[in-house]
């Protein structure tokens, strides 16, 4: 084998692994690559992508194993592929870069590079040969190697200007606190982007947005506009009802190719599935809606049964192809309804809206609610449900998609921190199990010696240094385990996650890196501030900060959340919209709304307490439960407070203010409603 033959082999990335026998010879990303690019002096060819995305596989087929195109690459570059959700630093980086050159980010991302990594043309998909007004791969690859010898000049110049531009990501722009008036302004201008008639915001593809809709959550819950309610009740209806939902299995698809939420791009991924969770059991506990209490309670049977690795992580997505077509496992022809069902067939195809010529390709359907948002009655629902469990054993011997089974550090939190309020708020005991065994599993299997984490796992080996997403997703997982459990291990486990992140993240000018001070084969260090589909790393640190606040009363984690506010105060006034998680923690800083509630764990009357604290919908709130006799700390309003008699006692406390002593659950209810 050459130096410079294909090496992915030796990955743990399924991604990478897909790309193993093509003639290409892939390089990872290394330092080692890095050297041999400079060494022969050839270019990069950076090709960026994941294991679900469906145009990466095309771009394979067409590409990647055509010896014709494979010998233009061996021949005049150094090729590398690079995971997308592995490698999200470098990812990220290029992704900007390609913006900056006036084009669309996206997967797979292709992008031609200097040897010593920096960009300086790019594009996502191409096809093998020119068409439908795209240019050829192969045409592209001589254009560039030309250009490469021949016009140094003309790259020496994009190379400046977008070195120049990656430089002014690590910049923050501060300003004074973001006052409650800018909060409602930006929330009125997300507003306007609403569509009003299906939900979710502005025209196809959809993404479920969960941040954004949780932010619109919570203005309703701090405004009482009932708009916003409505707005955020809508979407979830249509999302849960819609095609996006794999109404056989469980869970969410990435997004929707239609305004309507019917036909999915069909691959799954954990963090949606996560977030979605999370926001369908904070609306549950106001609104009550059956059909939000099935879909959460589906999907984390989805993820228990398909998407835990060895050890209790949970794995990354499902494939939106499977037999090599896209959506083939997941939609129905009406013949093959009929066939399933028999007699049954028409009482389904009519709930699910199958039809003989289809809502999809080919004749196929993609089953769906949508013509009648609202539950039948409960004969008619269980009679469907028989249906639902029929089809779903006949689609359990079609070919299946393909599992991403790596572990991310991130999108587990995301998961562990979703998983650990459903349990609470339904009282489920073995899914908090789950989400005990999942953080088990990160802090245990994805953890250095020296206690920091690392961002990817898979088939035994922990790799990659954590991202600022990984500490931010992780310390609200156990903030929230913390909660469920009252076990000190969860607080003090964050605790030093945060920790580590002031000694490698944070930038003295202002906000955190997204990348370790000590991370190697980086161009430039940046921030993100920016939800993307997930919420920010400095969105989820400022929550962090803020919670832990609350919890301990230390005033350097105000100061630390202050500071992280006002690094990006000036930012969110420049650019107004995505910037939900950190406006959520500025609100959550500025006066979060305190419980504590003092009582013997496991008790009754504690937990007819509680009972009534996760019936409501409070998010940002902050919840205490200690032992009798136990100390808070001082900073907290209700430091001194004490049982009343020998019950289970709560204080509801706004700022500096509390109720006064709440023994009953109904008065509890009560005072929550009012403050």
């Amino acid at each position: 084998m050459s130096v410079e033959s294909n090496r992915l082999g030796q990955e743990t990335s399924p991604y990478l692994l897909q790309h193993q026998h093509n003639p290409v010879h892939w390089q990872a990303w290394t330092a080692e690559t890095l050297a041999l690019a400079k060494q022969t002096g050839k270019p990069i060819l950076l090709s960026s992508g994941y294991a679900a995305c469906h145009w990466c596989h095309v771009m394979a087929h067409e590409s990647f194993e055509d010896p014709d195109i494979a010998a233009l690459m061996n021949e005049s570059f150094i090729n590398v592929k690079v995971d997308r959700e592995e490698r999200p630093d470098v990812d990220y980086l290029y992704q900007q870069a390609l913006m900056m050159m006036g084009q669309r980010g996206g997967w797979p991302l292709t992008m031609f590079l200097t040897p010593e990594g920096q960009p300086f043309w790019g594009g996502t998909y191409f096809p093998p040969f020119a068409q439908g007004g795209r240019s050829g791969f192969a045409e592209v690859l001589k254009t560039i190697a030309e250009l490469w010898r021949t016009r140094a000049n003309a790259i020496e110049h994009n190379v400046a200007e977008l070195s120049a531009g990656l430089a002014s990501l690590s910049e923050t722009t501060p300003g004074e606190p973001v006052s409650p008036d800018l909060v409602e302004s930006i929330c009125a201008q997300l507003e306007q982007r609403l569509d009003h008639v299906n939900g979710g915001f502005g025209a196809a593809p959809k993404f479920p947005q969960a941040t954004s809709l949780d932010f619109l959550w919570r203005a309703w819950k701090r405004t009482g506009r009932d708009s916003l309610r409505q707005a955020v009740v809508l979407t979830l209806d249509h999302i849960s009802q819609g095609g996006v939902y794999d109404h056989l299995g469980g869970g969410f698809a990435r997004y929707s190719t239609d305004n309507r939420w019917l036909v999915p791009h069909f691959e799954k991924m954990l963090y949606d599935n996560a977030q979605l969770i999370e926001l369908l059991t904070e609306v549950w506990q106001d609104e009550r809606r059956e059909l939000y209490r099935l879909r959460v309670t589906e999907t984390i049977e989805w993820m228990t049964r398909e998407m835990r690795a060895p050890g209790g992580g949970f794995a990354s997505s499902l494939d939106a192809d499977s037999d090599g077509e896209e959506g083939k496992f997941y939609s129905w022809s009406q013949t093959e309804i009929r066939d399933a069902l028999g007699a049954r067939a028409p009482v389904f195809e009519r709930a699910y809206g199958v039809s003989r010529e289809g809502n999809w390709e080919h004749g196929k359907s993609v089953l769906n609610r949508l013509g009648s948002i609202e539950l039948l009655d409960e004969e008619a629902e269980a009679a469907l449900a028989r249906d639902r469990a029929a089809l779903f054993l006949k689609r359990e011997r079609r070919v299946r998609p393909g599992c991403d089974d790596k572990v991310l550090a991130d999108w587990n939190g995301l998961t562990i921190a979703a998983i650990a309020k459903a349990a609470c708020v339904f009282e489920r005991r073995d899914w908090l199990d789950i989400a005990i065994e999942a953080f088990d599993f990160v802090k245990s299997a994805m953890t250095t010696d020296d206690g920091r984490l690392l961002h990817s796992w898979r088939c035994g080996r922990a790799r990659h240094m954590a991202v600022l997403d990984d500490y931010g997703a992780m310390c609200r997982a156990a903030l929230a385990l913390y909660e469920a459990t009252g076990a000190p291990s969860y607080l003090e486990c964050g605790r030093r996650w945060v920790e580590h992140m002031e000694h490698h993240y944070r930038d003295r000018n202002g906000g955190y890196f997204y990348a370790a001070n000590d991370a190697d084969t980086l161009i430039a260090r940046v921030k993100i501030a920016e939800d993307s589909a997930l919420p920010s790393g400095n969105g989820m640190m400022l929550q962090v900060l803020a919670q832990l606040y609350y919890l301990t009363g230390e005033s350097v984690y105000r100061e630390r959340a202050e500071a992280n506010a006002k690094d990006f105060a000036g930012t969110i006034r420049e650019r107004v919209l995505g910037f939900s998680s950190l406006l959520n923690g500025v609100e959550m800083l500025r006066e979060a709304l305190q419980i504590v509630v003092i009582g013997e764990t496991g008790a009754a009357d504690t937990a007819a307490l509680k009972r009534v604290i996760y019936g409501v919908s409070r998010p940002g709130r902050v919840l205490s439960i200690i032992a009798p006799g136990a100390a808070l700390p001082r900073a907290n309003p209700a430091f001194g407070k004490t049982l009343l008699g020998d019950r289970a006692t709560a204080y509801v406390c706004r700022g500096m203010v509390c109720s006064l002593p709440i023994v009953e659950p109904d008065a509890l209810a009560a005072a929550l409603r009012e403050m």
